[in-house]
Parts: structure tokens; sequence; C-alpha cells
């Protein structure tokens, strides 16, 4: 906990250089090869599988907010940007994880998530992206259902209505099992109508985001940058350091949104 205050106390001076590394999969690649060692543009081409003139462009970037600088032929991390990224994202562990969901990450609206849980990303170390087919248009409504139907408790941030995951939970509720749910104040009417559960909460705003975790899985789905849920990607992980990151987003957004 000491260490979680820590960062937060160092997140506003650096908040700005994460989004803007967050922002591009390619300043990802390039500052992890250069995390890992200084590198020219030869051995960077290999190390990231990009091409010269992207590397040249996003190094220019870079150097212009002094997140790298070169020595002869060699690019460098800068040490301030690689103790901020060391301490407060796990650099290696974010990149490796992004990389695996990258698809769910650019071109959505994640800064959603509380500050606390940004901090704890690594805990998602080993989750995955699950997109859909193109060919079984329910697949991912299915994944959430099946593994709402088989659980022995939920809790869920919805922002949008599915009846399909309100019928699993109030299966579940009727079953005398825990369901938590927080919902998007403009559903409140429908789940007043159509829910079973006890225990329902409101939160302000949109476009936040949708996790579900039951004591087996956490499934966590975002809104495109155009406003519109992704119904066809989510993050899924049934990992101990997940479920704990999972419940502990629930919590945070349970008490920064009241």
């Amino acid at each position: 906990m000491n260490r979680t205050k820590n960062h937060v106390r160092h997140y506003n001076k650096v908040s700005e250089d994460i989004k803007f590394v967050s922002n591009s999969l390619i300043r990802l690649r390039v500052l992890k090869a250069l995390y890992e060692n200084p590198s020219n543009m030869k051995e960077l081409t290999h190390k990231t599988d990009l091409s010269y003139s992207s590397i040249s462009s996003t190094l220019h970037k870079l150097e212009l907010r002094d997140m790298v600088y070169r020595n002869s032929n060699r690019y460098y991390l800068a040490s301030s940007l690689k103790l901020q990224m060391k301490n407060i994202l796990q650099l290696s562990i974010i990149i490796n994880l992004l990389d695996e969901i990258f698809n769910i990450i650019e071109g959505h609206i994640v800064h959603k998530l509380p500050l606390e849980s940004i901090l704890e990303m690594h805990m998602l170390d080993g989750s995955l992206m699950v997109e859909s087919d193109g060919v079984n248009a329910d697949m991912i409504d299915n994944l959430i259902e099946n593994n709402i139907g088989e659980a022995n408790s939920a809790r869920c941030i919805l922002p949008v209505y599915s009846e399909g995951i309100n019928l699993k939970l109030n299966e579940l509720a009727d079953d005398g099992k825990f369901v938590e749910i927080l919902v998007s104040k403009k559903l409140s009417n429908i789940y007043n109508n159509r829910s079973r559960v006890k225990y329902i909460s409101t939160f302000r705003g949109k476009n936040n985001f949708l996790l579900i975790i039951t004591d087996k899985m956490m499934i966590l789905g975002f809104f495109r940058n155009d406003g519109i849920f992704d119904k066809n990607r989510l993050v899924i992980s049934t990992g101990k350091d997940s479920l704990k990151w999972a419940n502990n987003l629930f919590r945070y957004f349970k008490k920064l949104d009241k």
C-alpha cells in the first residue's frame, strides 16, 4: 500500500509522458527495445520488426520529449524515463501485456480506469484478448453468459444493457449467490424493472468500461473512441493476480464515482 501511495504522488508529474508513450504501439516497441539495450537503427529494425522510416520518425518524437538520446550511432533510453517506467508501470511486463491486448487498447477509451488500477496494471500479466471470429456473432456474449452461469459469485460494472447478462445475473441471485452490480445511471430504470439482484448501485458518466468478476474469471471491455461499446473484443484472465486487480478496480471505481 505504501508503495502504491508513493507511485500516486509521482503520477501527476509523469502522466502526460505515460499517455504519450502508451498511445502508440510503435513507441512502446521502440522503448521496450531501448529499455533492454541501447541500440542503433539497424538493431532497432531487427528487434522491433518495424520499418526504418517508422523507427526514425518515432525516435525523432521521443528525442523532442527528452525520452531518448543519441550517442554516436546508438540510441539510449533517458535515465529519468527508465526509472519512471520501471517504478510506475513495470515497463517490460506492461509492454508485453499491451502487445497481447493491443487491439483493445489502440482506438479505445481506456483513461476511464481509476489511477490506482493503472498503477497496478502489471498484475494483468498473462491476460489474453478474445476477439469475435466474425462467424459466430454471439461468441463474446456466450463467453460472458457462460462464465456467469458457472460462477459462485459475481461483481459487475455494466455501462451497457444486455438481456442475456441480466438473465444470468438474475439466475445467480435467485440461487442465493452473491451478486453486486454497478450500472450506468442512464440504465437505472431498466435494471430497476428487470433485475432481481439485491445489491445494485449506479454510477455517473459515460463510455466507462465493462467489468465482470466471478470467482473464476475476470472479463474487461472498453468503448471505442467513437463512443460505441466494442462487443467484439474483451480482455480475460483466470489468474489470481488478475482477479485481485479486477476486484481492486471494482472497489476503486465504486468509491471514485460516489
